[in-house]
This record gives structure tokens, C-alpha cells and sequence, in this order.
């Protein structure tokens, strides 16, 4: 029996030997570089937002990192200029250890002028003014940034998800790879896990509890979970959950969606909720989404046998397990 009780495969995991990427994301104030900075680390990037430009070099001194790096930069940053930034960048394009990309999000100037009306934000660089006048000063003062992006996304016309996909798109990263899904078992004892997009219930199935050799047991044995997979009912509920899995997990990438969880809950969260948490996570991977799957009752009890309580709420009725 497997004593495991927190996976995580994650395909966003540790970077493989090769340089360290690190994009740089700048652009107009207004322009998007929020959604490019969450969008980055969704993709499994680490991010740090406004870094002073004199801790740059510091930062990128040291050992490589494990994941790809993005820093958030504009004119906000202490110590920012355009002329230093493009020479900080051809410095570190230069390092064969390091594979350099300055995202720039533009925007043309009306629409910027329309997001700050809507928004009622001063711009940074026109505190006391219209906010029209510090977008011409950032235009001009970002120039030399906008010659050197090596990637230009134009968000005049793009909503929020559009700007990521085009982000996702520009890193070569699929639908399945974008979207994070987490699949847990529970107990129904201690209530829903937080953050749940899905709960299924599976105390309808057949209860290994009551069998007094794979009571001990829990749902990641093999013994259990062909216990469970016995009931008349399981194959159609089953069948019935991956595909309307197989139908909203790329309705939700679609959408932008950057993370699913999905739970399953049965009395005491040791057997049939974690058997079928086991079983629709390796679906999942499967289709080749990145999942990871976490039992809630089993971290730290696993070896432990059911408490009475737990034994009693099952002869009255209800199901242990």
C-alpha cells in the first residue's frame, strides 16, 4: 500500500539544465503589465513586481533559479530609465547563461486616456494634471524600450483573457499546460475543502469500511479501490464525470481560467474519496492536463484506524469511509 498522501505533478516544475530565462515586462502604465506579470506566474514563472533596477544585476548573479524568472518594471520602479534598462538588457543578453526577453505592453494613447476616465487612477507621471499628459510623457520616455522590446503585444483591443492568451501563445505553452487542476478527497465530516470549483459525492458507494480487512486501509490500495469499483453504479458515475470533465476543463483554459479544483467527499475521507480522487487525477493526466492531488484526511493519519465516532455515524445510517 502507497503511504502517499500529497502528490503534485506539476509540469511547471523545476527548470531543466539549460539558461535561465528571464523576461522583462515594461510598457505604458495602463497598458496590461499587471495582467503580464499574473499571467507570467500562472505559467509558472517566479515573479518580482517593481525590483529597483540597481538590485537587478544582484539578483541575477547568484545561483540559477529553478524556474523561470519575470520582473515587472515601469516607471514606478525606483531608479527607472529607459536608456539603463535597454543596457542592463544587451549586458544580460550577452551572458550566454541567460536567455533575455523585455516584453513591452503597448496601448495606443485614447484608449490608455479612456481606461484611466473609467478607472478614476491619476497617472504616475501626471499627479495634479489630466491624465492625457502623462501619457504623452510616458510615451516619449519609453520609446527607447518600445525600439528594443523583443516581444510587442498591443492591448488597444484586447480584453484581459485575450492579453494572456496572446501571452500564453507567445510562450508555446497548450490549453492543458496553461491550466492548473487540483484534485482532492475529503471527509463530509469536516466540511467542503475551501476553494472548491467541483464537489462530488460518493457516499452512495460501496463502503469499504465494512469489511474488517480493508477497513485499516484506505483508497490508495489497490484492494480498496476494487472494492469500491465492484458497485453496479461506479462505471456509469464514472463515465459520466470524465466526461463532463473532458467537456469543461477546455472551456475553462478557453475562458482563461488559470486553476480548477475539484473535490470528491465521502464520511470519513480515507476510502472511496480518495480512490476516485486517485482515479479521475490520473484521467486527467492522462489528457494531459497538470494536476496535482491532495488527500486532506490521509496527511499525517494515514496509518491511523477510524475513530468510533466515525464507526457509529456508519450503523446509524450513514457511511464511514
Amino acid at each position: 500500500m502507497s503511504d502517499r498522501a500529497d502528490i503534485a505533478n506539476d509540469t511547471g516544475g523545476p527548470r531543466g539544465p539549460g539558461p535561465q530565462h528571464v523576461v522583462l515586462v515594461t510598457g505604458a502604465s495602463g497598458a496590461g503589465r499587471t495582467t503580464a506579470i499574473r499571467a507570467l506566474e500562472d505559467f509558472g514563472y517566479e515573479v518580482i513586481d517593481n525590483l529597483p533596477m540597481r538590485l537587478i544585476p544582484r539578483l541575477l548573479s547568484g545561483e540559477p533559479l529553478e524556474h523561470p524568472l519575470a520582473l515587472g518594471l515601469d516607471v514606478r520602479t525606483q531608479g527607472f530609465s529607459a536608456g539603463a534598462l535597454v543596457e542592463t538588457v544587451d549586458e544580460l543578453v550577452a551572458d550566454p547563461q541567460m536567455r533575455v526577453d523585455l516584453l513591452f505592453l503597448d496601448c495606443r494613447p485614447e484608449v490608455l486616456a479612456q481606461r484611466y476616465s473609467e478607472t478614476r487612477r491619476r497617472h504616475p507621471l501626471a499627479r495634479s494634471e489630466s491624465p492625457i499628459r502623462g501619457i504623452e510623457r510616458e510615451i516619449d520616455l519609453l520609446a527607447p524600450l518600445r525600439a528594443r522590446a523583443d516581444v510587442l503585444i498591443d492591448t488597444s483591443d484586447l480584453t484581459v483573457h485575450d492579453a494572456k492568451a496572446e501571452i500564453q501563445r507567445w510562450l508555446g505553452i497548450d490549453e492543458a499546460e496553461a491550466l492548473g487542476v487540483t484534485v482532492q478527497s475529503f471527509s463530509y465530516k469536516r466540511g467542503l475543502p475551501r476553494g472548491l470549483d467541483l464537489a462530488f459525492d460518493v457516499r452512495f458507494l460501496r463502503n469499504p469500511h465494512w469489511e474488517p480487512a480493508l477497513r485499516p486501509l484506505t483508497g490508495l490500495d489497490p484492494a480498496v479501490a476494487s472494492h469500491i469499483a465492484q458497485d453496479p453504479r461506479y462505471g456509469e458515475f464514472l463515465d459520466r464525470i470524465t466526461g463532463l470533465l473532458a467537456f469543461l476543463m477546455p472551456a475553462y483554459a478557453e475562458e482563461g481560467k488559470s486553476h480548477v479544483s475539484i473535490g470528491f467527499g465521502c464520511t470519513g475521507g480515507r476510502h472511496r474519496s480518495v480512490a476516485l480522487a486517485e482515479t479521475v487525477s490520473k484521467a486527467l493526466a492522462e489528457a494531459g492536463w497538470r494536476v496535482s492531488t491532495r488527500h486532506r484526511e490521509l496527511v499525517g493519519l494515514a496509518s491511523q484506524p477510524p475513530s468510533s465516532d466515525e464507526e457509529e455515524t456508519g450503523r446509524n445510517g450513514g457511511r464511514a469511509g
